[in-house]
């Protein structure tokens, strides 16, 4: 079965790549959503199997957004995106219910690892 992903990223260079990973290797891509506040509003919309989340963002920041995401559903399966030097906050996320994190630019083995091992 494909699984069913959302994609918060506010930069869509970001969202249109990591959409193109995806998809060439069997996600599906169900939403895609620019900042946090919008990632929750489609996370409850669509309830993908799982979520690529940045944690840089306006209005509200990837951490925060997780976090709302797991008070609606304690099950979700989030996998932050970081820019390097983000450590810090990388932390935040995985102590916050984060399953997994990626580093920008993007490895296209590195991603499908990340997803495989979360959505198993």
């Amino acid at each position: 079965m494909t699984k069913r992903v959302l994609i918060v990223d506010d930069a869509a260079f970001m969202r249109m790549k990591l959409k193109d990973i995806l998809e060439k290797n069997g996600y599906s891509v169900v939403a895609e959503a620019e900042n946090g506040v919008d990632a929750i509003e489609k996370y409850k919309a669509e309830t993908p199997d799982i979520v690529t989340m940045d944690i840089t963002m306006p209005e509200m920041d990837g951490v925060d957004a997780l976090k709302g995401i797991k008070a609606f559903d304690p099950s979700a399966k989030v996998v932050m995106c970081s820019a390097m030097g983000q450590q810090s906050m990388v932390m935040d996320a995985i102590r916050a219910g984060a399953m997994d994190f990626i580093v920008k630019p993007f490895d296209t083995g590195r991603v499908i690892q990340a997803l495989d091992k979360v959505t198993q």
